[in-house]
């Protein structure tokens, strides 16, 4: 087998060495490409107030040029970093936040988690209204603890594929992480700050980017002190069978899904008698789902008659939908062919995103929404604010438009390659699994809200449960649970939730170096 870390260095000594040559270099003379190649990172300084302490801070916002193995300018990644100031690099620990999609900027993570500043939004799951939107001070800002960079992928944000180059070469699976993994090394190179502690934080998409990267990070000399995995889908055979075009050949869909399934049931309250604590109850609705419901799929057309009845009389229990219904789906009902269901008679359907967001229908009769209700409350007032805040406060003069994503160009290009080391369906839990192998220092955090129907929670603990792990490793996974959606900061009871447990495991985990 190739040594990866040997085969690696050559590469890595010659982006170092390039690491600070300008990007019109290579190719076209400076006055050959367009203004935006040229815009200079911006800096300002700023100062907040958390529990009654003052946290003076610098803002940088800009972009750093990624390049190939030729040396030759592939594209622009741009980024907002928060630093305290006065802190020693080599103890200040630095987190790389992002989104996913693939495709998605990291628009949502800086603009609505754990940056200085937030986006404030309806609360419990209402529709915000139009302009004006308002930013505010974020109280759960996670500045105090860890510096924070929130990384756009490339082509999003104000981020661009370089003039001329082959856009081949950024998207697809593999390409993305030797992109963010380039990323990181020069930035860690351009601030100096090699010596201290690594976090990646990924969000939907992010979370198999980060099994992924970490793994590839530390194979090349890069040890990561944690990450924290939010919404997860690691390995998509599991989670979303069709994602590739082919039909779901295995029931393992239909029980994480329906676990989501009952918890939006007990949000609506339409669930008789079932307990108040949502922890308490999801941890009964695992067992069934994880037990007779999935043994009961298991026998397929050899499930006893009397048995399936006794199945579904359950699900009629747990989700609150018509046993007609049930019957009709054969006990299998995909998860947005039951948000479409649950609340069809009253003319509503909530967000696969995050159930706790509801629109009307257009289509009574529809299969699966037409509209995705957590959107219609979120996109603007993320849009406008974003690109206001990145102006007017943190001073970045671009003539470009702010991306929220590069879905366009992707397709410009081709369909996103899913092929992870020539292998389909892409499976990340063995690169995690490789990780924390390799790095037996290696913590991992894992936050899951109990109303996305995304990347059910279910499906994430069953994958981080069946890793092969030795057991002593085992126990470095660290697990949250939500009463929120895919973005568990949308609620901001589940984000103050959130943040006082990530507070607790980055400490936790600095105090054992």
């Amino acid at each position: 087998m190739r040594d990866p870390v040997k085969l690696f260095r050559p590469f890595l000594c010659l982006v170092l060495a390039l690491a600070t040559t300008l990007p019109a270099l290579a190719g076209k003379p400076p006055h050959d490409l367009p203004a935006w190649t040229r815009v200079p990172d911006a800096v300002t300084h700023h100062s907040m107030m958390l529990d009654g302490k003052r946290l003076n801070y610098t803002a940088r916002a800009g972009t750093i040029v990624e390049r190939d193995s030729n040396h030759e300018p592939l594209t622009t990644m741009f980024y907002t970093a928060y630093t305290l100031d006065g802190a020693n690099p080599n103890t200040r620990p630095v987190t790389f936040l992002y989104n996913g999609g693939p495709g998605s900027s990291t628009i949502w993570l800086r603009m609505g988690s754990w940056g200085p500043i937030r986006t404030a939004i309806a609360p419990n799951g209402g529709i915000t209204r139009p302009a004006p939107y308002h930013l505010v001070s974020n109280p759960y800002t996670l500045l105090d603890t860890t510096d924070l960079v929130f990384v756009d992928m490339p082509a999003s944000g104000f981020g661009r594929i370089w003039p001329g180059a082959n856009a081949k070469k950024v998207f697809g699976t593999d390409n993305d992480i030797k992109m963010f993994a380039q990323f990181i090394e020069r930035y860690l190179r351009k601030f100096n700050r090699w010596n201290s502690p690594k976090f990646l934080y990924g969000e939907s998409y992010g979370t198999p980017r980060t099994a992924m990267l970490v793994n590839y990070l530390q194979r090349n000399a890069v040890s990561i002190n944690g990450i924290v995995l939010q919404s997860s889908i690691l390995n998509y055979g599991l989670a979303a069978p069709n994602i590739y075009g082919g039909a779901c050949t295995d029931d393992w869909q239909y029980v994480f899904d329906m676990a989501t399934e009952a918890a939006t049931a007990w949000y609506y309250h339409a669930v008789p008698g079932a307990s108040s604590n949502l922890n308490a109850y999801m941890n009964g609705v695992k067992a069934f789902a994880l037990g007779k419901y999935r043994a009961a799929l298991a026998q397929g057309a050899q499930l006893p008659p009397a048995q399936y009845d006794e199945i579904v009389a359950k699900l009629h229990h747990y989700l609150a939908i018509p046993e007609r219904y049930i019957r009709d789906s054969n006990l299998r009902i995909p998860a947005q062919r039951y948000i479409a269901e649950f609340r069809r008679a009253r003319g509503k359907t909530e967000g696969i995103y995050d159930s706790r967001y509801q629109l009307y229908t257009l289509d009574r009769a529809e299969e699966q929404p037409s509209l995705e209700a957590s959107d219609a409350s979120i996109d603007s007032a993320f849009f406008m604010t974003s690109n206001e805040y990145l102006e007017h406060d943190l001073k970045y003069r671009t003539p470009l438009m702010y991306r929220m994503g590069a879905y366009s160009q992707i397709q410009k290009v081709a369909p996103w390659n899913f092929k992870h080391d020539g292998s389909l369906p892409l499976n990340t839990a063995p690169d995690l699994a490789s990780a924390m192998t390799y790095n037996p220092h290696l913590r991992v955090f894992s936050a899951n809200g109990y109303f996305d129907s995304v990347t059910p929670w279910l499906a994430t603990v069953y994958t981080l449960d069946h890793l092969n792990l030795a057991p002593a490793l085992q126990k470095h996974i660290t697990y949250g649970f939500y009463p929120s959606g895919h973005m568990i900061y949308l609620n901001v009871q589940a984000l103050g939730a959130l943040h006082q447990a990530l507070e607790s495991w980055y400490h936790m985990v600095l105090a054992r170096r």
